[in-house]
């Protein structure tokens, strides 16, 4: 906190607001998915948007129609106006084409104090020449450098959104990352870290239901065996496929152990799925799928129900399932990975195992199982250390300082 009031100190309004003062925004928020599409971004910005809401700013999200089950045009979900704009049937990998943007964004724009975009996404250079036109300054929250996987259609894709992403990134007065240590390690954001403040995601877990959490266990593993979890997308930048590889070591200690994943794993814009079943199957008595839960109550008590958090990934920026796991007092064992590393180092609730080796996640697995009271942290610590209030009041901070002038009236 400190070291982001430092950042924006001296900035004030035109009506003698300081940073962090109460006076009410008008937020544009820009981003590719919003709720009910459930990842890290989207719950990241969603929880935001709807605390401003609730502390009485206007807050606005632009974002695609993905589904065409959602609402057209616009909708007030919790205190948040959402404007969907129509996506044709042309997919581009994860991205998606929004013909009416640039006026939609425009007109946005000019009703709004401040933009906040999250990245990576496809309209940044856009956005970056419509807030230059509009007068309006953006703040940019980076949820991790695209990697996408292997082929020349992906490698064009990559480049071409980071070509965009360096235009609005050069004209944004702010970028927030969710760790200093995920900035020094980013291609996205080393260019610009004198641009770059550190905020942790803001991060909600209700308690577990510990007696439902029992009989999760109990119907995951009825020999009694440890329990290993996996929150996430079966994708390939996640790497399930070193935690099930990981069971060569684990069962040489815990042959009756079971991994449980919890999340999509039939995903349209990857085979990652396909391309191991044969692992799925070697292994398919010690695997159990849940798919995608969205509920957060049951997501604390599938953590409770678990030993052990297990996140296997090439690359993560932070990864907010791990806290909600330690919320739910579950450690967690995860890769070595800039940024994805900060709770497990912070807390000391986990282990952190070699990036892309299954024997070391297996090993610190077996070790984090063998000599679990050791690792777990009393509830109220975690809560400390990834406050969503503190968070909130950064970004509240944050897009004080940034905020078109106004007035003692409030007007422009």
């Amino acid at each position: 906190m400190l070291e982001m009031m430092e950042q924006v100190e001296g900035v004030v309004s035109q009506d003698g607001a300081a940073p962090g003062a109460k006076r009410k925004l008008k937020i544009l928020i820009c981003l590719l998915y919003y709720v009910p599409h459930r990842t890290g971004l989207t719950i990241h910005v969603q929880r935001v948007a709807e605390e401003l809401a609730r502390r009485g700013h206007e807050v606005t999200v632009l974002t695609a129609r993905y589904k065409l089950s959602l609402p057209r045009d616009t909708e007030m979900h919790n205190g948040v106006r959402v404007v969907r704009l129509w996506v044709p049937p042309i997919p581009i990998s994860r991205g998606m084409i929004m013909p009416a943007y640039p006026w939609a964004a425009l007109g946005l724009m000019l009703q709004s104090d401040v933009v906040w975009v999250s990245t990576p996404m496809l309209e940044t250079a856009l956005i970056a020449v419509l807030a230059k036109l509009s007068g309006r300054k953006v703040v940019v929250t980076h949820h991790g450098d695209l990697l996408l996987p292997k082929g020349l259609t992906n490698r064009l894709i990559q480049g071409t959104m980071f070509a965009f992403y360096r235009v609005l990134a050069g004209m944004a007065s702010r970028l927030v990352a969710y760790s200093r240590d995920y900035a020094d390690n980013s291609y996205y954001l080393q260019p610009y870290r004198d641009k770059v403040t550190p905020v942790y995601p803001p991060i909600h877990m209700p308690p577990p239901d510990r007696e439902h959490a029992a009989q999760l266990r109990a119907e995951w593993s009825k020999d009694g065996g440890p329990v290993i979890g996996f929150s996430g997308r079966f994708v390939e930048e996640k790497r399930p496929d070193l935690l099930i590889r990981a069971l060569e070591v684990i069962n040489q200690s815990y042959p009756n152990a079971r991994i449980v994943f919890c999340g999509e794993y039939e995903i349209a814009y990857e085979d990652t799925w396909e391309r191991h079943q044969a692992l799925v199957q070697q292994y398919r008595n010690q695997l159990i799928f849940l798919g995608l839960r969205e509920d957060m109550q049951f997501m604390a008590d599938f953590y409770a129900a678990c030993d052990v958090l297990a996140l296997t990934s090439d690359s993560e920026c932070f990864a907010l399932v791990q806290v909600e796991a330690m919320l739910s007092g579950t450690p967690v064992v995860m890769t070595n990975t800039p940024g994805g590393r900060i709770p497990v180092q912070v807390t000391g609730m986990g282990r952190l195992a070699q990036v892309g080796d299954w024997r070391s996640i297996g090993e610190a697995l077996v070790a984090v199982i063998q000599q679990r009271d050791q690792y777990v942290k009393p509830r109220e610590m975690i809560e400390d250390t990834f406050s969503f209030q503190r968070t909130v009041d950064q970004y509240e901070a944050i897009f004080d300082a940034y905020a078109r002038q106004r007035d003692v009236t409030g007007h422009g």
